[in-house]
């Protein structure tokens, strides 16, 4: 059997529909399919430290904006790329294990910050030294070269599709 399912998934489409272009599977599906490849891969030392997916997300955003590594949900919302809903439930399951606090800002008395614990702090810099090991470990088959060239073609796909989530077919909306 080939190795390569998404290849056979063009070759069949192309036979079954020879009027369509399933060409574009061959990078759309390949990049689902490394997806949750990497899902699987970099999910085991989150899943060790007991933490469900995405609680790694609040500790890191908030360990990257330095001491006092305090955000509002809000903020928290914008650096994770989720709704401030899903930040809630993510910063209540961490507060239930100690690794976040959440209090009133300094700034703004009707605010409330999510500050990382110093729990929360020794256990995200252990976690993201694994983490960057795991990826590195992963990227380790392709050379420096190669290595340049999948950002810069990523980055581009990436402008690509927001550009077209905020064009004419709006937000998400596949054609």
């Amino acid at each position: 059997m080939n190795a390569d399912r998404i290849a056979d998934i063009v070759g069949q489409w192309a036979r079954e529909r020879p009027d369509l272009d399933p060409t574009p599977l061959l990078i759309i599906g390949r990049i689902q399919q490394m997806a949750a490849a990497l899902d699987t891969a970099l999910r085991p030392p989150f899943a060790a430290a007991d933490l469900g997916n995405g609680d790694f997300d609040v500790l890191a955003a908030l360990r990257r904006e330095g001491a006092p590594y305090t955000l509002t949900a809000g903020e928290l919302s914008q650096r994770m790329l989720v709704t401030t809903g899903a930040v809630t439930k993510r910063v209540d399951r961490l507060i239930a294990r100690g690794l976040v606090s959440r209090s009133v800002s300094a700034a703004d008395a009707r605010g409330r910050v999510v500050g990382l614990t110093p729990a929360g702090v020794a256990l995200t810099d252990r976690l993201i030294e694994e983490h960057l090991a795991n990826e590195a470990a992963i990227l380790r088959g392709l050379g420096d070269s190669d290595r340049r060239t999948l950002e810069r073609l990523l980055a581009a796909m990436t402008r690509a599709l927001e550009s077209r989530d905020s064009g004419p077919w709006g937000e998400g909306q596949a054609g």
